[in-house]
């Protein structure tokens, strides 16, 4: 059985991969930086259950956030190796999964919009060149947490149109207290933040939210895209569920910028599987 995984910061998709076919199996998400060895194998746990046949894995493919250096890796590998013993295990940062889920064996820019925002230069084979993300508290342009901190902000300093806030207290019954707590008194944040873009998805018809949501977008293709080696020349693809269910606004902002868009995915797994079944 090979088992190819994708993990963000607020879910994980899982298929395993066998005689009888293919399954699906759903998760919370994994981020090294915020959850230990003994976070993940419990929550692994917990969802296989014993419905699977854990030693009937060969190889584990896990492409997961926070998962840029051997020393991350190694927290969600220490996990992986307890619960699939005889498995050859392979744990790469998300990057690499959206390039071989988007480009292929093609050189092209891939670009994650998600609860965070990434991005990277492919040549094909290998992730060539990174422009440095910094993480919801100081980066994660585009992301649904950046959106969010947007909206949050113009609504604490009054900036956002009246029937918007009285939207948005329809959802946050607890007004600024709630959000203050759930901000400042649980963890993590950005997966609380990144929550509010099903509120911006609602109302992405009222000129305030289009302008906000494009900003973002400009934000992350100025301060990434634009960055890289040959970017007027080689496609932009994206995976998220951000890029997805805006790519109307992304699309208007790249081409704006003469770049090239290309393909937008909300999730990498299926093609994910793709990949490491032609590599058999």
């Amino acid at each position: 059985m090979i088992i190819v995984a994708d993990s963000g910061s607020t879910k994980a998709d899982w298929k395993l991969i066998g005689k009888q076919g293919i399954e699906s199996v759903g998760t919370m998400g994994f981020n090294p930086v915020f959850h230990s060895t003994e976070v993940i194998k419990r929550e692994l746990d917990k969802a296989l259950g014993s419905t699977y046949n854990r030693d009937e894995a060969t190889h584990v493919y896990y492409y997961g956030s926070g998962c840029w250096d051997e020393k991350r890796q190694e927290i969600v590998y220490s996990a992986l190796r307890q619960i699939f013993s005889r498995a050859d295990v392979e744990v790469e940062h998300d990057l690499l999964g959206a390039a071989r889920a988007t480009c292929g064996n093609d050189p092209g820019i891939a670009c994650i919009l998600g609860t965070g925002s990434n991005s990277c230069l492919f040549d094909g084979h290998d992730v060539t060149d990174n422009v440095t993300n910094l993480g919801y508290l100081a980066g994660d342009e585009g992301s649904g947490t950046h959106i969010a901190k947007k909206l949050i902000r113009a609504y604490f300093y009054r900036e956002l149109p009246p029937e918007l806030v009285e939207a948005l207290e329809q959802v946050v019954p607890g007004g600024k207290d709630e959000i203050l707590d759930r901000l400042y008194g649980q963890e993590p944040p950005n997966v609380y933040m990144a929550s509010f873009t099903r509120f911006m998805g609602a109302h992405r018809d009222h000129f305030f939210i289009q302008k906000l949501l494009y900003n973002s977008f400009v934000e992350f293709i100025d301060r990434h895209i634009r960055k890289y080696k040959g970017h007027l020349s080689l496609p932009v693809h994206f995976i998220g569920s951000i890029a997805f269910t805006f790519q109307d606004l992304i699309k208007i902002a790249l081409q704006e910028r003469d770049i090239q868009p290309g393909v937008f995915i909300k999730k990498p797994i299926d093609q994910l599987v793709t990949f490491h079944t032609q590599q058999l």
